[in-house]
């Protein structure tokens, strides 16, 4: 099969996007095209692969998201607005209710964060801090700055779902040695935690937040949108940030604006960049990609987001 796609990222984290409003295939065979498509030893590479899928009555589009391992995630914010922005163009309209795996999200185009950096504001949540539905098996209905014995660290974490599920600890200085070591543990999916989670170290700064990342499905990752916004969320209901400031939250691909609220809605505010389209033939079924054309480069985006960087560093 061959797929046209476009390349993109949102705050560094980049997949491969498929307009699949049309196509018709199971479950297996996307998580097959993922493989191939966001294989970072293959000649796309990602984080994962987003859908942008057919809307319904109540929403305008829909949004899939499959990790680089096949497996679909409930939602990933930094692809999100990717996704939105796909979807935006598509439909030409400017803001939208998308439908997600296990949820709903708004989505809207927001002022620039930088000149020439397509922006879109999403409002995910309400967060949720009853772990028995992940399920997290601790004594327990919620985990809020507890250590959690079965993990290699005695850190306290935070357990928070957005809706994907999210152990968010603040730290001094991340250790990504030891972060990784706990992410491998949650990766494992073992009986306490059998659909695995994400986790984060997340230091408060001067200016912000910086959150590193090990993702469930993909590993230590240079960004998460989903684990940005649990991470806010957590410092709000900790008493590290105040529900209702916005927040400059960083991570290792560039930032986005985050403000929480309340009562567990998260807003955040980011980048949309398309840096090359192009189309590959795939083999699902052995989850392998090749004869990669490219079409074009977005060089005026890239050159835009590469000044966030570099303002930044």
């Amino acid at each position: 099969m061959r797929f046209d796609f476009v390349k993109c990222h949102g705050s560094g984290n980049d997949f491969p996007l498929i307009d699949a409003r049309a196509l018709d295939l199971d479950d297996a065979t996307w998580a097959g095209v993922a493989r191939a498509l966001a294989d970072r030893r293959g000649p796309v590479g990602g984080d994962g692969l987003l859908l942008l899928t057919a809307g319904d009555k109540v929403h305008a589009f829909g949004m899939r998201m499959f990790n680089s391992d096949g497996s679909e995630a409930e939602t990933c914010l930094n692809g999100l607005r990717c996704v939105a922005r796909a979807g935006f163009e598509a439909l030409g309209i400017q803001r939208a209710l998308v439908r997600l795996k296990t949820s709903s999200a708004e989505v809207a185009r927001d002022p620039e964060i930088a000149p020439g950096v397509a922006t879109i504001r999403e409002t995910a949540g309400p967060a949720d801090l009853d772990v028995t539905r992940w399920p997290l098996a601790i004594a327990a209905h919620e985990n809020v700055q507890q250590p959690i014995a079965m993990l290699p660290t005695d850190r306290r974490f935070t357990a928070v779902a957005m809706p994907n599920p999210h152990l968010v600890s603040f730290v001094d200085h991340v250790d990504e040695a030891e972060l990784v070591a706990v992410g491998e543990v949650c990766e494992a999916a073992p009986e306490w935690l059998p659909n695995r989670a994400n986790v984060s170290y997340v230091e408060v700064r001067p200016d912000g937040l910086f959150v590193r990342t090990f993702e469930r499905g993909v590993g230590l990752t240079d960004s998460c949108g989903s684990a940005m916004a649990a991470s806010t969320f957590a410092a709000c209901l900790t008493g590290r940030a105040s529900f209702g400031e916005e927040l400059t939250v960083f991570n290792r691909g560039g930032l986005v604006r985050a403000q929480a609220e309340s009562d567990g809605m998260v807003r955040l505010s980011g980048n949309a960049t398309c840096e090359w389209a192009g189309s590959a033939e795939v083999d699902a079924a052995r989850g392998l990609a090749g004869d990669l054309v490219v079409a074009r480069h977005f060089d005026a985006e890239i050159a835009a987001w590469a000044r966030v960087i570099d303002g930044i560093a």
